[in-house]
């Protein structure tokens, strides 16, 4: 997979539904292109289909990443982040903590797969897992 097919992944991870025409947008490729790429990654099995998420993450893996890196350039990170279909989210924080990065996958072997390209990025020196055991309140709709 080239950095078009892990965009594109990841574009179809947070929402299965969107238009070609936005995905090819978002990666600055044509409609055509972007529509075989979707078709490559379907037959090679990296793409195994389109699911309805119901009702609070239906089973996923979810924590927290608390990243320490050496070098302070939060937009290195976030691109590289960008890349993995598992990280929903990703924020900048104040405190000691450079970046906190919410990550949803499909088993506790995948998470720590995530987390493994996570700490093998250049000049990452820690990275703190905080697991999300239960969900209290969720007013975010």
């Amino acid at each position: 997979m080239d950095k078009f097919d892990r965009q594109i992944v990841a574009l179809l991870a947070s929402n299965a539904r969107m238009a070609v025409a936005n995905i090819a947008r978002e990666v600055s490729l044509s409609r055509s292109a972007v529509s075989e790429r979707i078709r490559q990654l379907e037959e090679r099995g990296i793409i195994r289909g389109y699911h309805a998420r119901i009702g609070g993450g239906g089973g996923a893996v979810r924590a927290y990443f608390e990243l320490y890196y050496q070098v302070h350039r939060c937009e290195q990170y976030a691109a590289l982040l960008r890349a993995i279909p598992e990280v929903k989210l990703c924020y900048t924080i104040s405190g000691e903590t450079d970046m906190l990065v919410y990550v949803e996958a499909a088993s506790m072997a995948r998470l720590d797969e995530v987390r493994g390209q996570i700490e093998n990025m250049p000049n990452i020196k820690t990275v703190k897992t905080h697991m999300i055991l239960s969900e209290l309140i969720n007013n975010l709709g």
